[in-house]
């Protein structure tokens, strides 16, 4: 059987040896149970030295999470000849009651409303070559930040409309231009920011990191600032109606300042020279086109991707513009580093569905993140087990795995009830036939049972 403290080894210097060997088993617990994992769940399964006590220690205890998922990553995931990026994305964890640790109503694309739960952003490395999502970092939002910073501007904006003088129409004489890469960060941005900048000092150069991918929400001039600010190139997408500009070429009107903006883009009739790729499928055109574009919201020029699909039966189209900051870019690399982000969702997925994000019951602030922490930590563990696991069984997902740990643990359960302990050689035989009970893709024989 796959040794799980050999695994968290490279976490024994930032842990104690009690606290090392409480959570190996109680991984170990999660890898072999079924139903919800929870505190009394995993003590149910944990057996000898994982009692509901010392699983309800452990998860009061404060843990840095931070550091023990870059050391997962880098002694047993990390690929010196591959290409990573950094993707985040915010995940909603819906919860009834009101004594959850920063319970509040936050936006649920499952549910398409706002919905009450609690939020975590995470930050996560995308391999290129393996086309895997690895969760690097993960942190609780809170939205009191945010309700004091809008607070604080409705009480001015109120103050300036009972009181005063209206504002007189246009510019008003004397100011000046705006610098558009001065800008004030959002609470969210701010935070975003705040881990971003933790995790690029634990990489300390390490390899080399270009990227970063987020989704729709941030696709404005303040996050790409952000970005920038960390030293990323930012690829995300604009609105379907941005107002996108093309550069102005023409000739100088001879007074005044140089034009800027040229022609607004017409989505309807893109220019056929920024044309870069066309394909037909199943009766949908697709046409791709690259240009470097201007917003006035946008601080600098933007490398703009547009994707036109278009019904040839019936003529109905629709558009997506993804866009980066980084104007060398090809429109084919850019479109795949977008489509890449998606494999963070997976990561939610998983967390959810096997490693218990949904299922904690938790309240207290350590509590909370320390269960959600785990829950994504448990999802770089399974890449590291089944890497071992796929040697043998090329085919085998998480529930394989998690079904070679349960036939492990019933066997090791049965065989205390027996008065001798079986010959070596039968009892690797009873192992890996019982561990192949209940999984999905018929597996072989494992080394080394225990």
């Amino acid at each position: 059987m796959m040794d799980i403290i050999a695994l968290l080894y490279c976490l024994d210097p930032y842990l104690t040896t009690t606290s090392l060997r409480q959570l190996s088993h109680i991984i170990c617990a999660i890898l072999s149970m079924s139903g919800r994992v929870t505190m009394l769940g995993i003590s149910r399964w944990a057996g000898k030295g994982g009692s509901y006590r010392t699983v309800q220690r452990l998860f009061y205890t404060a843990f840095p999470w931070a550091m023990m998922f870059w050391l997962l990553f880098r002694h047993h995931l990390f690929n010196p000849d591959d290409v990573y990026l950094l993707a985040g994305d915010e995940c909603v964890v819906p919860k009834a009651g009101k004594l959850t640790y920063g319970l509040d109503r936050f936006f649920s694309s499952l549910y398409g409303k706002p919905i009450p739960g609690i939020a975590f952003f995470a930050l996560s490395l995308i391999s290129i070559k393996e086309r895997r999502s690895f969760p690097i970092q993960v942190e609780q939002m809170t939205r009191s930040g945010a309700k004091e910073a809008t607070a604080k501007t409705k009480k001015g904006n109120k103050q300036q409309k009972q009181g005063g003088p209206k504002r007189p129409v246009g510019r008003p004489k004397g100011s000046k231009n705006k610098n558009k890469t001065q800008v004030t960060l959002t609470p969210e941005l701010q935070f975003i920011k705040t881990m971003i900048q933790k995790f690029l000092l634990l990489l300390n150069g390490l390899f080399p990191l270009t990227y970063l991918v987020l989704d729709g929400h941030f696709g404005n001039n303040n996050a790409l600032q952000m970005a920038r600010q960390c030293g990323l190139h930012l690829i995300s997408k604009l609105r379907y109606d941005a107002a996108l500009y093309f550069p102005y070429d023409g000739p100088y009107s001879g007074h005044g300042p140089r034009r800027k903006y040229g022609a607004k883009i017409d989505y309807h009739n893109i220019p056929v020279k920024y044309l870069q790729k066309t394909s037909v499928e199943r009766g949908i055109q697709t046409n791709i086109y690259q240009a470097q574009m201007l917003h006035k919201e946008f601080a600098q020029a933007l490398n703009v991707v547009i994707i036109v699909k278009i019904n040839l039966k019936t003529q109905a189209w629709a558009h997506v513009i993804l866009f980066s900051s980084d104007l060398d870019l090809s429109y084919d690399t850019l479109i795949d580093y977008y489509r890449l982000r998606f494999q963070i969702e997976f990561n939610f997925r998983d967390a959810k569905q096997y490693w218990g994000l949904d299922d904690f019951m938790n309240i207290k602030e350590t509590a909370v993140i320390n269960a959600a922490s785990l829950s994504l930590f448990m999802v770089n563990v399974a890449h590291c087990l089944l890497a071992d696991f796929r040697q043998h069984n090329p085919h085998c997902g998480v529930l394989d795995l998690k079904a070679y740990f349960r036939g492990h643990k019933y066997v090791t359960e049965t065989l205390k009830l027996l008065p001798e302990i079986p010959e070596p050689i039968l009892l690797a035989q009873i192992y890996d036939q019982i561990a192949t009970l209940g999984s999905i893709h018929a597996t072989k024989p494992v080394p080394n049972p225990p």
